[in-house]
């Protein structure tokens, strides 16, 4: 009931409301973003949305353009941008675009969709999300599996008490200032490396 009726009128609302409550904070975000970065002030990239769809999700630029590496282009004050979650901010636009709920597994690039398990692939059952179980437990420093596991038992039954406290603890997460990166990363490590390795484990073990 709440999943089918209820889930996606909540998000709808929320969002615009969000949208004129913190249309201060997106302006002034806008133009620290561009002031420090340049143009553009809007990050765009493909990601998978519910049923693998692609969808165009929409983010402030936190680092500057050209080659190098992630880390090599995040700036100090991209650091500070992602700490504090206001880089998310435009993606309450993919909300009302119907891309996106407010609460859901965090939307990941379509280059990881056929690397996923059976199991792991119950996360595009649903919309994904600003907030998250997995984001609930500690943002970028949750290790891709217990990630992916925490997406699918979340998309396997979702409930109006389950997207409160997934809320709730992602606002934690955010106000305690944990996970924004994985150790040694400037966000966390491509799944690719991790799914390679865990391939390369399996194939060793059943040898």
């Amino acid at each position: 009931m709440y999943e089918a009726w209820i889930k996606r009128p909540v998000d709808l609302l929320a969002a615009a409301l969000l949208l004129l409550l913190l249309s201060p904070f997106l302006l002034g975000t806008a133009l620290a973003v561009r002031l420090a970065l340049g143009r553009p002030v809007l990050f765009r990239q493909e990601r998978a949305g519910r049923g693998g769809r692609p969808f165009t999700l929409l983010k402030f630029r936190s680092m500057r353009e050209g080659p190098g590496e992630d880390a090599e282009r995040l700036t100090s004050f991209g650091r500070r941008l992602r700490a504090t979650a206001l880089d998310e901010l435009p993606q309450l636009v993919n909300v009302l675009r119907g891309e996106m709920s407010l609460v859901g597994p965090r939307p990941l690039p379509p280059t990881y969709t056929p690397l996923y398990s059976a199991r792991q692939r119950l996360r595009l059952g649903v919309r994904p999300g600003l907030a998250g179980a997995a984001q609930a437990a500690g943002r970028n420093a949750v290790p891709w599996p217990e990630r992916l596991e925490r997406d699918a038992r979340y998309a396997a039954r979702v409930t109006a008490l389950g997207d409160l406290r997934a809320l709730l603890g992602t606002l934690g997460v955010l106000l305690r200032g944990r996970g924004v990166t994985a150790p040694g990363h400037a966000s966390m490590p491509r799944f690719e490396t991790v799914a390679e390795a865990e391939a390369k484990q399996r194939l060793q073990t059943s040898g």
